[in-house]
Formats: structure tokens, C-alpha cells, sequence
């Protein structure tokens, strides 16, 4: 059962509304070892302009197909070795590339625990559940009487036996799976009950002690909370359709006289939804519900990560990082342009030691002494406060003070990679390290933490860990090779994410770095142990070098592209330096010229925009923020209050902002908008600063309820 790429093509162009040639090349590209963002960026005229959402759909499906192959020739086999594989069955599975219908045709040829419908064709009673399946004759009760022995002692005995091996047949009727399939799809509710004597231990999922909802309108995150209610043993899920109207359905299928047989048949069909069809499509739709559900909340997280690192930086400039706390101090950490570490002590401006003087002195010396351009306070413990203390000082020169988030910072300051990097420094130093690199560039600094815990997404815990491992890996390689790296400044963390190299070849760059000094041009890469031409290819235009002689080294014009670059400049009659400087010169570039069978309009574009803008960074500017200096706690919240606050996280259910107190509000999903919102990522994103109304306030619970919602933002 040979199936060439192009036929995987034309589903897959199919099912995604694409053209079958654009998904072949695509395809082939993959398979040749191109990473999704090179292929994104530098072979648009092979996929027609497809972006990396769709090479990634495309990606997954031909996996999906690769993998649904496999399992069809497991199954032809399986059943070629039980001498009962005929051409048209050969035929039927060839054709089906649709999962659960293949299983439908395989499950009568599946080996089997011993069944009851086994035991009863093991006491002779096949015959008589024949004669009952075709329901023509009368007189059943004297027929079944004939099948009476030591196993079967009376017609009862042999009726139930008969109506067992019936019950299978229903079952692995394909078209009876496909009805009962089509009413969990129309109708399925899923309902869910606090187990019994659990209430008090299972109060957090008190909205759902006695809940019901339709299957198909069930939202991603209750799935979610419903599945880790039922893991914890807090709560009985269930999923199903109204069983009479499945049942009814079925019984047209298979019930065809108003006879004893017929009876009997009614009976087999009951007995086959309660006890084999229902159990087996509640399984599945669990399955199917949970996958989706799983899908929908990884596609929420990786967004919201997108977006963090993704976040505005503020460059290579002199930090002073604090760690805030009160009874252990305020760890004081200062930075040079490139984040290493110049000096770092405690102050105790706060309660229980208050001294403030003294702190304050050492401050705006530390300032003058580094030549600190801005300071950045983890928004942690005591946040608010070395906020405002540190607002306070007056400093010799014009300093910047940005609050920084700290999530997942204490994770990066005890891992193996903080160790290896301050081998001689406590966590509490590593961790100011991490939140003055943060403000520099987050996405250097939060490539280095596992993004699970960076703070972001919903019920990260409980999808599908290999999936959410799979996606957020994409997110961050996506993010990477969008902002493009130094590659003399780089760590190995942050290249190992860079197209076509992981941690080995990162590693050899960093040795090779420290071996010969600073890179001067793409060209020497491939002098680092085990870069061969294929690795070159997909990293090199990721990779930039300030200051480099070719001036092309330091921007996303691929190297194999520098030929197409020096031809414009030949023509022009100027160095490629020169036009690389001169905007007028570029101006006379006449693209259509350097149209060739492989290089199309797409890299023309790209070479054009980048030699305007060389090197640029795609993310936007920082921008200084302030909370409310009236807030500091929940107990300052008032109703009505507008604060201006930062979003913090985004679920499937609204999203969280931080107001300048310890808990973050939430803005559900309704009070976004005065209009409809389906996405909430289509309203806000994370780090984004916003305007909210306090319109709850729950302080037992410590809960905050914020809108948006008629707010001037």
C-alpha cells in the first residue's frame, strides 16, 4: 500500500484549503531537513507566501497521515495473517484515511479477551442467533429448545446466549458506530457530580457539584477544570446523548419485524448501546473533547508566550536590577551593556531593619559609580514599595525605573544553567541577574526557563505534555529566528534555538567564540566543528554580526542571496556598503531586473526592505509605566475605581491584570469589549498596559473583577 507525498498532498491542500503543489514542495522541503522558519522566510516562492502557522499545519497533518499509514499496514497484517484479508477489504482500507472508521472495520477482525458473546458461540447458540437476526420465523421458544445441553439448561439461558453474540454483531456494525458516533456528535451533554462525601475537599470545583452543558458548546478550560476534578477524584464526569433516541436510531437499523424475533432483536440492540457502543464512543469523545480542549488551551499558552517574548526590550544599556523583599532585604545587582555582572549587595530600605537612609545613599552612589542608565524591580514581594522608594532618590543623571516581571525567575536562578553560569553567587543574586536581563532583552533571558513556568496559559498541567512541549518549542524557535541573534554576543541557550542548529552546534559556536575571539563574517561558521553546508544554510540568515566587513552580515539577507545584493551595487556602479547606506541609491533599484527561476518577487521584497531597514528588530519600543500610587493592597480597592494596569496572562475565559497589588485581577471575557469577543488574544496581549474598572471585589477569596468594558484606553 504504497502512498506517494503527492497524495498526501492533495488531502492535506484539501482539508486546508490549498493548492496541492504549494503543500508537495512544502512537504519535500520538510522532509530535506528545512526548519519551519527558514522555510517561512527564505523559500517563499516554493510555498507561495505560505507563513509558519500553515507550514506547521502542514507539518502536523503529513505527520498524522505518516502515521494512520503505519497503522493500516498493522492492520492489513493482522488480518492477512488470520487468512481473512479479501481484496475488497484490502481495497476499503486503502481508501479510508478517516482513524476511527479504519478501527470500525478492524474491531471485527481484533483479537479479544474472552467475551460473553465468545463464551456463548463456544456453547453452540451461533445458529440461533442467525436465525433470530434474520427474523422470519415463528416459534422461537421451540427452536431456542433445541440448543438445550449441560451448559444451557433452559431457553432462557439460550436466548440471552443468543442476544450476547448479537450485541457484538451491533457493535461492530460500522454503520451502528457511525449512528451512535452521529448522536454524541448532534446531542452529547457532559454532566459532572461531586463524588460522594467529597464536598468540603472539593469547594474550588463547586461550580461543577451538578453540572450539564451540550458537549459541543463546552468550553476548553471547563473540560479542562471537569477532567482534573474527575483525575483528583473529586468529580464523576460523564458524556452522553439521550439513550432512547440513540437506541430508537439503532433498532432502524436492525429490527425489521413485529415478531418473537424481532423482539428479541430489540432487546440485543438495548443491550449493545448500554453495554459496548456507548462506553466505547463516551471513551472516544472523551478522548476527541479532551484533545480538543488540549488543543484550544495550547494554542491560548503559546500565543500568550509569543507575546512575552516577544516583548519590547530595552537594549544594551546599564542596569540596576533589584530582587525586592522585606525581612531579607532588597537584593541589589548592577549590570554592564552586555548583562554580566558588576556588583551586587543587600539594602533593608523596608520593614523590619528600615534603613532607608542608608539604602538610599547606596543607591544613588551605585548609580553614579556604574553610570546606571535604568533600574529594573522584580514585581514580586515588596514591589510596590522599592518602587516607590527607589522613585523617591534623586540621581545625578536622567535614570529610567521599570517594574519587571519575576515570574519563573526563581526556577532560572536554582537550575543547572544559573549554577553554571554564577557558580559563586546565591540564588538571590542569580535571580536579580535574570530580572535586570529581562528588562534588556526578555526573550535572551526567558529562552533559559522552561516555559511552562513563566507564568502564562491555562491548566498547563493537565493537556497533553509531549503536545504542549512541542508547540511552546515552536513558539520559541518561531520567536528567536524572528528577532534574529548576535552571534558574537549570543548564549548557547539562546542559539540552540536558532534554525538548524540545537544544543550541540550552539555549543561548538560558544567554544569556537572563546577559542578565536569575536566572528567578523558568516563565512567562518562553517570553521565550527561539525557545521556542515545543510546546517549553514538554515541558520546563517538568523545570525547577525555588528560591525562585520560585509555589511550584509548583519542583517536577515541570506548568504545566498549576497550575489543578487552585489549585482544591484554593480549595476549602480557603488559598493554594497555604499548601498547599504544610501537610501537614494537603493531608490534606483529596479527590482524586476534581477527576477531569475529561483528568485522570485517575495526575496526581492525581503532583500529590498531589509537593506532599508538592516538588522531591524520587529519588536515595538518600551514604554516607562506607573501604577496608581493610591493601591497597594486589595483593601485600598474601591467599586468604580479606574486604574491602569498590565496584563499578565490570557486564557480561553478572559485575561488577568496586574493592578499594583499582590492579586491580579481578572477581566473576563464579557467585559473585554462593548462588542462580542470569541478570542480574547484578539483584544489584549501580554504585557499590554490597559485601563480597567473594579467591579467586584471579593476579599474573603481575594478576588478582584475588572472591565474594560466603556473604558478610555
Amino acid at each position: 500500500m504504497e502512498t506517494a507525498v503527492n497524495d498526501f498532498s492533495g488531502m492535506i491542500a484539501q482539508a486546508l484549503g490549498l493548492a496541492p503543489a504549494q503543500v508537495g514542495r512544502t512537504i519535500r522541503l520538510l522532509e530535506g531537513g528545512a526548519t519551519i522558519p527558514f522555510i517561512s522566510r527564505y523559500r517563499k516562492e516554493a510555498t507561495q507566501g505560505l507563513d509558519e502557522v500553515q507550514i506547521g499545519d502542514i507539518q502536523a497533518m503529513h505527520a498524522r497521515f505518516c502515521e494512520m499509514e503505519k497503522r493500516k499496514r498493522a492492520i492489513l497484517a493482522a488480518i492477512e495473517g488470520q487468512g481473512r484479508l479479501t481484496d475488497e477489504l484490502r481495497q476499503r482500507i486503502g481508501a479510508c484515511w478517516d482513524s476511527a472508521e479504519i478501527e470500525d472495520i478492524y474491531l471485527p477482525y481484533k483479537p479479544k479477551r474472552k467475551t460473553r458473546a465468545e463464551a456463548a458461540r463456544q456453547k453452540g447458540l451461533e445458529p440461533l442467533a442467525d436465525f433470530i437476526m434474520k427474523q422470519r420465523g415463528d416459534d422461537l421458544r421451540s427452536r431456542a429448545g433445541r440448543f438445550l445441553n449441560a451448559e444451557v439448561p433452559d431457553v432462557e439461558d439460550a436466548l440471552k446466549g443468543a442476544r450476547d453474540i448479537l450485541a457484538e454483531r451491533v457493535n461492530e456494525d460500522g454503520r451502528a458506530r457511525h449512528v451512535v458516533r452521529q448522536c454524541f456528535a448532534r446531542q452529547a451533554v457532559v454532566t459532572a457530580k461531586v463524588c460522594k462525601g467529597k464536598e468540603e475537599e472539593a469547594a474550588k470545583y463547586r461550580d461543577y457539584f451538578d453540572f450539564h452543558e451540550p458537549l459541543r458548546r463546552c468550553s476548553s478550560h471547563r473540560l479542562l477544570a471537569l477532567r482534573r476534578g474527575e483525575s483528583e477524584g473529586m468529580l464523576r464526569v460523564a458524556i452522553a446523548p439521550d439513550e432512547e433516541d440513540a437506541v430508537r436510531r439503532l433498532a432502524r437499523l436492525f429490527v425489521h419485524a413485529a415478531n418473537e424475533c424481532g423482539r428479541q432483536m430489540e432487546e440485543a440492540v438495548a443491550d449493545a448501546y448500554k453495554r459496548l457502543l456507548k462506553p466505547s464512543i463516551e471513551t472516544e469523545f472523551a478522548a476527541l473533547s479532551k484533545e480538543k480542549a488540549d488543543e484550544e488551551a495550547i494554542r491560548v499558552f503559546a500565543g500568550s508566550l509569543r507575546q512575552l517574548l516577544l516583548a519590547p526590550p530595552l537594549g544594551q544599556k546599564r542596569i540596576l536590577s533589584i530582587d525586592p523583599g522585606f525581612r531579607t532585604g532588597c537584593k541589589v545587582v548592577c549590570l554592564d551593556e552586555q548583562g554580566n555582572l558588576l556588583h551586587n549587595e543587600t539594602i533593608y530600605p523596608h520593614p523590619p531593619k528600615n534603613e532607608t537612609a542608608a539604602a538610599a545613599r547606596k543607591i544613588t552612589k551605585l548609580v553614579e559609580m556604574y553610570g546606571i542608565q535604568a533600574i529594573a524591580i522584580g514585581n514580586g514581594t515588596a514591589g510596590r514599595e522599592t518602587e516607590s522608594f527607589i522613585a523617591s532618590l534623586r540621581y545625578d543623571r536622567k535614570v529610567q525605573v521599570f517594574v519587571v516581571s519575576e515570574n519563573g525567575a526563581s526556577i532560572y536562578s536554582a537550575s543547572p544553567l544559573a549554577r553554571e553560569e554564577f557558580p559563586d553567587y546565591d540564588v538571590t543574586v542569580r535571580g536579580a541577574v535574570s530580572i535586570g536581563r529581562r528588562l534588556m532583552d526578555p526573550l535572551a533571558e526567558l529562552v533559559k526557563i522552561d516555559p511552562k513556568s513563566i507564568g502564562v496559559g491555562q491548566y498547563q498541567h493537565d493537556v497533553d505534555q509531549g503536545k504542549l512541549k512541542k508547540a511552546l518549542d515552536q513558539t520559541v524557535e518561531s520567536c528567536v529566528n524572528a528577532v534574529g541573534v548576535n552571534l558574537n554576543t549570543a548564549s548557547k541557550h539562546l542559539l540552540t534555538y536558532i534554525s538548524g542548529l540545537g544544543p550541540q552546534l550552539a555549543q561548538n559556536i560558544v567554544d569556537y567564540r572563546a577559542a578565536n575571539g569575536p566572528f567578523s563574517s558568516r563565512k567562518q561558521l562553517m570553521d565550527v566543528p561539525r557545521m556542515g553546508a545543510k546546517a549553514f544554510e538554515q541558520c546563517a540568515g538568523f545570525l547577525r554580526i555588528p560591525g562585520a566587513d560585509c555589511p550584509l552580515d548583519n542583517t536577515a539577507v541570506h548568504p545566498e542571496s549576497y550575489p543578487i545584493v552585489e549585482s544591484m551595487a554593480h549595476d549602480l556602479g557603488c559598493s554594497v556598503k555604499d548601498l547599504v547606506a544610501d537610501k537614494v541609491l537603493r531608490g534606483k533599484i529596479n527590482r524586476d531586473r534581477y527576477v531569475t527561476e529561483t528568485v522570485g518577487l517575495p526575496t526581492l521584497d525581503d532583500i529590498l526592505q531589509e537593506l532599508d531597514k538592516p538588522g531591524r528588530d520587529p519588536r515595538p519600543p518600551i514604554k516607562v509605566f506607573a501604577f496608581d500610587p493610591r493601591v497597594k493592597s486589595i483593601g485600598d480597592l474601591q467599586e468604580g475605581m479606574v486604574l491602569p494596569g498590565i496584563v499578565t496572562n490570557i486564557t480561553g475565559f478572559g485575561c488577568f491584570v496586574d493592578i499594583g497589588i499582590k492579586e491580579n485581577g481578572l477581566v473576563h471575557v464579557s467585559q473585554l469589549s462593548g462588542k462580542f469577543v470569541a478570542d480574547p488574544s484578539a483584544v489584549v496581549s501580554i504585557h499590554q498596559q490597559v485601563m480597567v474598572k473594579v467591579i467586584g471585589i471579593d476579599l474573603a477569596r481575594k478576588r478582584v473583577q475588572l472591565s474594560m468594558k466603556d473604558v478610555e484606553q
